[in-house]
């Protein structure tokens, strides 16, 4: 399910500049994010990936530049606003409370109440028919405690948490980190359903075996500025770690920044 070469991105960003006193973060960005496509977010430590990531999930405001959704500018100020669009974020830490199980983690701050009382029926038909669209299958139960589950198992439980909020977006920051192979399989898996189901998908990863495998398109960042983007075909892993490490290629890939 990818998106035409005439389609409007779901997200685009145009000319995003973010500083922080006397450190410029990021320089005039262009990206685009177009719906069920997974666009692979690559860059060098201090590169900038958190700070963008973090610009279009709310976290911090850019200072300068324009957010298109759908083809319409949009203001994101807050986490709020970008819930609000459908843009989910699962950053690395995951932010999943061990102490609870599954479904309570799936609803933690968005609990269905009745009457004062929790609608416990309701939550966990939700949260198992959403593991099911997404063929998670390797929860024993969706009342065991998320201290049990495996490292794919908690990833697949925050992404699963990610999209049962109407999402339209969903950015991924290091979703096989620290995984072993048989987890990390289960993750990428996971991100192919994603895009499967129309999303638009942002993965911000440091392995490019992975990015290789699950990507539709690249976007590399580099001491704050955007060298190249484009779809996949485009590049292979050693131009990808040029444009990382020099900020351009001469392995016949062209820089292509995303145009207005």
């Amino acid at each position: 399910m990818g998106m035409t070469s005439t389609a409007v991105p779901l997200l685009s960003l145009r000319g995003i500049s973010k500083h922080f006193g006397a450190v410029q973060a990021l320089y005039g960005v262009d990206l685009d994010l177009p719906s069920g496509e997974v666009t692979a977010l690559c860059g060098d430590n201090g590169a900038g990936k958190s700070v963008l990531t973090k610009t279009i999930a709310g976290i911090h405001e850019a200072d300068e530049g324009e957010i298109l959704w759908e083809g319409k500018p949009v203001h994101i100020r807050n986490p709020k606003d970008a819930a609000a669009l459908g843009i989910e974020t699962v950053y690395q830490d995951l932010a999943l409370a061990d102490n609870l199980d599954i479904v309570q983690n799936m609803f933690l701050g968005r609990e269905r109440v009745s009457r004062l009382l929790l609608q416990e029926d309701s939550m966990e038909r939700a949260a198992a028919e959403t593991l099911a669209s997404l063929r998670v299958t390797t929860v024993r139960s969706i009342r065991q405690p998320v201290a049990t589950l495996s490292g794919g198992q908690r990833q697949a439980v925050a992404v699963a948490k990610a999209v049962m909020w109407n999402s339209k977006l969903v950015m991924l920051d290091e979703p096989t980190a620290a995984l072993g192979v048989a987890q990390t399989r289960m993750v990428l898996d996971l991100i192919k359903r994603l895009k499967d189901h129309g999303l638009a998908v942002m993965v911000i990863s440091h392995n490019l075996n992975d990015v290789f495998e699950v990507a539709d398109r690249i976007a590399v960042l580099r001491l704050g500025r955007m060298v190249t983007q484009g779809p996949l075909s485009s590049y292979d892993t050693a131009s990808v770690v040029d444009f990382m490490t020099t900020g351009g290629s001469s392995r016949g890939v062209a820089t292509a920044p995303a145009k207005a």
